[in-house]
């Protein structure tokens, strides 16, 4: 789950998956197949070949990761994959119903929906589009004749293309930096303005720092597809090679400014609150007042800078860089940006870098695919009305609000049970738990579109137009109340997330769908799944980033140094068991940086089993009892658990999760988890001295 600035997500922006010992046949493309059904639990599918008191990844998984090889365009392939694409497919039949419909019979979202896909799919028109789009944008770059306009080219291009601020991930590749709004660190009724680090292309400060030959070898890559951006917008063959070179150049510099990953998850690291007299200080050669205008920023009385730093360095290179060198970076950040939206040209460069050389894609997704997540990434709560309405009807609702209570109930439990924490620590933890906001499924109120102008005949000015809505909505925030029934994430998301400065847990329908939440199977089934799920956005309120927030959500020390102590000893625990070689990639999974993650799936697993032993125990029965399949429920749970963590990998996609991604493995987010728990060596009769039955075994929660 990555954690930026204070929200945690299940499942981040790269879904992370595990590679197997066992070689899957190859695939044909998931556009070339028939949309896959939805996995569901069986307790056949595990291979008794394999003892799962040595590896119980592969007992329960070798043999779905050996019938289910990574379609040619795809780069991961398990249950979140699987279902996310049956929820594409469900919202594209959603999006057909209604662009189907007369204009005259739509309603105005209904009109949105429509013709954004009109507009969107029709790929003849994008093509014949996308120069003269261009054309003004980049002559008004071509025309800077002072350094002092880099702050309204930045403007502009954070106010039209996708990206350039998103409140889960305010670290973005768009132009220079990010800026938004978010809740003040020390009073989280209230909504100040934010800047954090950003402006580069690749996924991480380390892809432009590390000297390994893999890490050459993608730099070189990154500058031929930059190279081909500019050229295909028109600059001449040897002014676009070069230009490349020159944007690799400038990142390389912001990358040094830049805070690490690991550091960054620290949030009193990001700390760092300012008024805007010491923010023009940090970069004066910067106009922020100019840019401040231009975004339509109310007046910012307060900013968040979470790396300032970052943004002295960002006034070395304006001072240092010539103004050519300046062009050729914006030209490139606007036309990255905007890249996944204009003619095949540019659609297929992007592909060829980010999806097929850092990811290991074959092929490029097919065009209805592409724009359904276009469409759900700008106007997604419209898409998620009919979603919701359809597939997660209100007895579900009520059936998973059921077991979020009832694995609350367990970390309660658990809090007055552990004898590391003094009282007045407890008191102040079952404060934050009794708190916590859930929010199931989809909001109470759905977003206003009504303001944004969508046509069905200029996919590009529908993005801008998307864009420029989002920023604004974002920004009209700053000094006023935080609205913490706001949604992070639509809901045909197949993700959760916990936001420690709001102190919510949210599970979107999409996540709340079998192989997950199935409400046709038994408690055990739901629990191993969902409600390792929702044990994990629970845990991640009092992981070692969540436990420094309370109750409201501030950034406040509310454990005594004693307790703080312990808690930071059973972490390191943790922390010492994912850092582990990777071997078949070459490289090392650093469990500093999947601390939150690793502390939250162990957590959640023992919360979620806790809760389902109180909840069988109230019906009169038992976790050793065997079904009719001769399954305990107590193994059913555990396989389960594994199963919803069953997928492959391509390796140039392993590399960069590692890299740049704190979740760990498939293969770590089953076996470590497993192996620290007394309750699955009694489920499977394992002994000690065997694998999975860990001799230091760590716990937190």
């Amino acid at each position: 789950m990555r954690v930026l600035g204070t929200l945690a997500v299940f499942l981040c922006c790269f879904p992370l998956a595990a590679s197997s010992q066992t070689t899957p046949a190859p695939a044909a493309s998931a556009s070339e197949q028939a949309t896959p059904d939805l996995d569901h639990f069986d307790a056949k599918n595990a291979n008794p070949a394999i003892d799962p008191c040595t590896d119980f990844y592969q007992y329960s998984c070798s043999n779905w990761i050996a019938k289910n090889p990574v379609p040619a365009d795809e780069v991961f392939w398990g249950s979140f994959g699987k279902l996310q694409l049956w929820n594409i497919a469900a919202v594209h039949q959603t999006i057909l119903d209604t662009a189907a419909k007369a204009p005259s019979q739509r309603n105005p979202v209904e009109q949105k929906v429509g013709d954004y896909w009109s507009a969107c799919t029709n790929q003849a028109k994008r093509d014949a589009d996308t120069l003269e789009w261009l054309r003004p944008q980049l002559a008004h770059i071509d025309g800077m004749s002072s350094k002092d306009q880099i702050a309204e080219v930045v403007a502009y291009i954070h106010t039209s293309i996708p990206g350039a601020w998103s409140p889960s991930d305010p670290e973005t590749y768009a132009a220079m930096f990010g800026f938004g709004s978010a809740p003040d660190y020390h009073d989280t009724t209230h909504v100040i303005a934010q800047l954090d680090q950003g402006g580069m292309g690749l996924p991480g400060r380390d892809f432009y720092l590390n000297d390994d030959a893999k890490s050459v070898e993608i730099r070189k890559k990154y500058v031929d597809y930059l190279s081909r951006l500019l050229e295909l917008s028109g600059t001449p063959h040897a002014q676009a090679e070069s230009g490349a070179q020159v944007v690799l150049q400038m990142e390389t510099a912001m990358a040094k400014s830049a805070m690490d990953i690991v550091k960054r998850r620290d949030p009193k690291n990001l700390d760092n609150e300012m008024d805007v007299g010491a923010v023009r200080k940090l970069a004066p050669s910067f106009k922020l007042d100019r840019y401040l205008e231009l975004v339509q920023a109310p007046g910012a009385g307060k900013f968040i800078v979470t790396s300032p730093e970052f943004f002295r360095g960002m006034e070395q290179l304006i001072k240092t860089e010539p103004l050519d060198h300046w062009k050729f970076y914006l030209k490139a950040s606007l036309l990255n940006g905007e890249a996944g939206g204009l003619s095949d040209d540019f659609v297929n460069a992007r592909f060829d870098f980010y999806d097929r050389t850092l990811f290991g894609a074959k092929e490029i997704e097919p065009l209805w695919r592409r724009c359904v997540e276009s469409e759900d990434n700008e106007i997604g709560e419209a898409l998620g009305q009919a979603y919701a309405a359809r597939y997660f009807p209100p007895e579900s609702k009520e059936r998973v609000q059921k077991m979020v209570k009832d694995i609350e109930a367990a970390l309660g439990r658990d809090i007055d049970s552990v004898d590391w924490m003094n009282p007045q620590t407890k008191r102040q933890a079952h404060e934050k738990l009794s708190a916590v906001i859930d929010k199931i499924g989809y909001p109470d109120h759905w977003r206003d579109y009504s303001k944004l102008e969508i046509t069905s005949d200029n996919h590009l000015a529908n993005i801008q137009h998307a864009t420029a809505f989002e920023m604004h909505r974002q920004l009209q925030k700053i000094g006023k109340p935080v609205d913490r029934t706001e949604w992070g994430m639509t809901p045909p998301t197949v993700n959760a997330y916990e936001d420690a400065q709001t102190n919510t847990i949210n599970f979107p329908a999409g996540i709340l769908q079998p192989p997950f939440f199935d409400p046709k199977e038994d408690d055990a089934v739901n629990y191993g799944a969902a409600g390792a799920v929702i044990g994990h956005e629970t845990t991640h309120g009092f992981d070692d980033q969540g436990r420094k927030f309370d109750k409201d959500g501030n950034l406040r020390d509310w454990w005594t140094a004693s307790d703080a102590q312990s808690y930071d000893k059973r972490a390191d625990c943790i922390a010492d068991e994912y850092t582990q070689e990777i071997p078949e990639i070459g490289v090392k999974q650093n469990g500093r940086l999947t601390l939150g993650e690793n502390t939250a799936d162990n957590g959640g697993v023992r919360l979620s089993l806790s809760a389902l032993k109180a909840d069988l125990k109230d019906k009169g029965l038992d976790l050793d009892a065997k079904g009719e399949d001769g399954v305990t429920n107590l193994q059913r749970f555990f396989l389960s658990y594994a199963n919803v963590w069953c997928s492959n990998v391509r390796p140039e996609m392993m590399r960069t999760l590692i890299l740049a991604n704190p979740h760990p493995l498939d293969r770590f987010r089953v076996n470590n988890v497993v192996s620290n728990m007394p309750e699955f060596a009694h489920a499977f009769g394992c002994h000690k001295g065997q694998a999975m039955v860990r001799e230091n075994m760590c716990r937190v929660w």
